[in-house]
C-alpha cells in the first residue's frame, strides 16, 4: 500500500503546437488524456487540475494559477497553496501523459528524497512526472523572486532527487510519453490500435 500523497495535475499551457487546442481535453481511446492521468492517481487526497476552466471528475478540485498562464510553477504555486499541512508527498503530473500508470507512480513514491522523477530513454529527467515532498517543494518555491515565468528545472535544481528508470518493452508506449503535438497523439493512437 502506498503512503499518503496528494497530486496536484498541470492543465495550463498554450499548446501553440496543436493549434491553441487544450491538451488536457484531447480524446485517446474514447477517454481525456486528463481523466487518464488522474486515473494513474486514484488514491492521492486531495486531487487537484490546476488549469483553465474545464470539466473535472468528482472529487478532484479545480485551480487557476496566477496569474492565468503564469507557467508551471506558477501553477505548482497554486497546487501547494491548497494543499493541507500534513500533506508530506505530492505527485506532481502533467496532463497530457496518456500512458501512466499507478505501478509507475508506485515506484516514484518509492524512491522519494526531497523528490523522485522519471528519466526518459534518453536520460531527461521527467520533471512532470514525479513525486515531491511537500516541505522540499515549498521551500524551493519559496527561494523564488518570482513564481511566473519561473522554470521548473531550475527551482528544483538544489533539491535531492532520485532518478527512476522505467523498462518499456519494445513496441509499448512509455509512460513519459507527451501529446505536445498532433504528431504525438497520432502515435499515441497508433499504439491503442496494436
Amino acid at each position: 500500500m502506498n503512503p499518503p500523497y496528494a497530486a496536484v495535475v498541470l492543465a495550463g499551457g498554450a499548446a501553440r503546437r496543436l493549434r491553441g487546442q487544450a491538451k488536457p481535453e484531447l480524446r485517446l481511446g474514447g477517454r481525456r488524456l486528463l481523466d487518464l492521468v488522474l486515473d494513474s492517481v486514484p488514491e492521492a487526497d486531495p486531487r487537484i487540475v490546476v488549469g483553465p476552466a474545464m470539466s473535472v471528475p468528482a472529487g478532484v478540485r479545480l485551480l487557476r494559477e496566477e496569474p492565468a498562464g503564469g507557467g508551471p510553477v506558477a501553477a505548482l504555486a497554486a497546487g501547494l497553496a491548497a494543499l493541507r499541512t500534513e500533506v508530506d508527498l505530492l505527485a506532481v503530473l502533467a496532463a497530457d501523459l496518456p500512458f501512466l500508470t499507478h505501478p509507475v507512480i508506485t515506484a516514484l513514491l518509492d524512491s522519494v528524497a526531497d523528490g523522485a522523477v522519471l528519466v526518459d530513454d534518453t536520460g531527461r529527467d521527467q520533471l512532470l512526472l514525479g513525486v515531491w515532498r511537500v516541505a522540499a517543494l515549498r521551500t524551493a518555491v519559496a527561494a523564488l523572486p518570482t513564481v511566473v515565468g519561473a522554470s521548473l528545472r531550475a527551482t528544483v535544481a538544489a533539491l535531492d532527487v532520485v532518478r527512476v528508470s522505467w523498462d518499456v518493452p519494445a513496441g509499448t508506449p512509455p509512460p513519459w510519453w507527451d501529446c505536445d503535438t498532433a504528431e504525438d497523439l497520432r502515435q499515441a493512437k497508433e499504439w491503442l490500435r496494436r
